[in-house]
């Protein structure tokens, strides 16, 4: 990958940086946070399902708050995104405050990070000059796995040193996080200077809606179903009825990164060789058979049908990586989106639209599940989310075989 990247102009390579440095912080912040409400706080599945409300919330609020800051650049807006994810993972790494600080903390680290989500897609398309967007999507991912890995690795040490814990009077792994979420903030400045022209900016405060992207609605809606069960309620099987702590999930997200790091450039090679429609089918299988199958082992393991030790827990550890790996293909969604986009500035608005729904549908998801969860089981959550996977099929079905990479007016 690093030889492919040798062609890319300096304002590429600089966002090659804050993409790679963004993943780095996150893997030390954001990917860890379940075990720090489970070591710090002590929290139940329920309790689970409800922090999720607070940190979510801002993904519903991102197409309002995207939309009040438009008269700034992409790069300004990303710039104040960086801001608050500083101020809220900063503030938790020197203290623990009561539960409820708590969250108000994580409600700013949370504003920021949903603030750049779409803002990292459209800035990174708007750097793309030629008509391989997959293979460019895909070295952008790419390299977001690498260092996701890379701070997997540093989670590993740091807690089976003992100098990461949840439970000591500093959080060295947020404070960490937050150091390096600022060098970010210095490279969107530098970017700003370098390619600012290039990076469009839409100034008039816009809110898209357009019949010719129901099924990318469609597909965010149900991917924010898919991303709430497995993101929260995956880890969770591992750590509520496994008790594994984060530096098992830390080996685990290394090695779906390692695997990422070939997987993920190969999903925009797949993209621009087999198109849309056909990686838009493998998503949805892919998401139907880790669902169920996860369902089952969590059945297995809450009855005690299953031992929570050996091959069972093995299936587990596969499916957590495999799912590490499909919800990379993300850039699917993205790039369909821009294969029909009537205008290319609806992107960001659109994107940032996205994000909203697949947010909403995300908070009712983990009060639910917190509440299957305690009612019923853990194993219902996983059917339910394999049930409703079937739509993504049928979009699927819809879709128009169109070339990925057509860039409309």
């Amino acid at each position: 990958m690093l030889k492919r990247l040798k062609n890319v102009s300096k304002a590429q390579f600089i966002y090659f940086c804050i993409i790679a440095l963004t993943a780095f912080g996150l893997g030390l912040s954001n990917d860890v946070l379940a075990n720090y409400f489970k070591d710090a706080y002590k929290i139940t599945a329920y309790q689970r399902g409800i922090i999720e409300f607070p940190r979510e919330l801002p993904g519903v609020l991102v197409i309002f708050i995207v939309a009040s800051l438009s008269l700034f650049s992409d790069i300004r807006i990303a710039m104040m995104a960086q801001v608050l994810s500083i101020v809220g993972i900063g503030a938790l790494g020197f203290i623990t405050p009561p539960f409820a600080i708590m969250l108000i903390f994580i409600f700013i680290n949370s504003v920021g990070m949903h603030m750049f989500m779409p803002l990292q897609d459209s800035i990174g398309m708007s750097l793309i000059k030629d008509e391989n967007i997959g293979k460019r999507m895909g070295q952008y991912k790419g390299v977001s796995t690498i260092f996701t890995m890379l701070a997997g690795i540093l989670v590993f040490i740091g807690f089976r040193v003992g100098f990461f814990s949840f439970t000591s009077k500093w959080k060295w792994i947020f404070i960490i996080a937050a150091s390096i979420l600022m060098v970010v903030f210095i490279l969107l400045l530098i970017l700003e200077k370098q390619a600012g022209r290039s990076i469009k900016s839409h100034k008039k405060v816009n809110f898209i809606f357009r019949k010719e992207y129901k099924y990318y609605y469609t597909l965010v809606v149900m991917w924010g179903v898919q991303k709430q069960i497995m993101i929260v309620y995956g880890p969770w099987v591992l750590i509520e009825i496994l008790n594994k702590k984060a530096d098992t999930l830390a080996i685990l997200g290394i090695i779906g990164s390692f695997i990422g790091i070939f997987f993920i450039p190969a999903v925009g090679r797949w993209i621009d060789r087999f198109g849309i429609k056909k990686l838009l089918y493998a998503d949805a299988l892919s998401f139907i058979v880790v669902y169920l199958v996860y369902g089952l082992l969590s059945a297995g393991f809450s009855t005690g049908a299953l031992p929570i030790i050996g091959i069972p827990v093995i299936m587990a550890y596969m499916l957590f990586i495999f799912d590490k790996m499909s919800t990379q293909m993300g850039m699917v969604r993205t790039i369909y989106l821009r294969s029909i986009a009537v205008k290319t500035s609806d992107i960001t608005p659109t994107l940032s639209l996205g994000l909203s729904l697949d947010h909403s549908v995300s908070i009712i998801c983990a009060y639910a599940g917190g509440i299957i969860w305690s009612l019923w089981g853990p194993q219902y959550i996983f059917f339910l989310a394999a049930s409703l996977s079937l739509v993504n099929l049928y979009v699927a079905s819809k879709v128009k075989e169109e070339k990925a990479v057509q860039r409309k007016g």
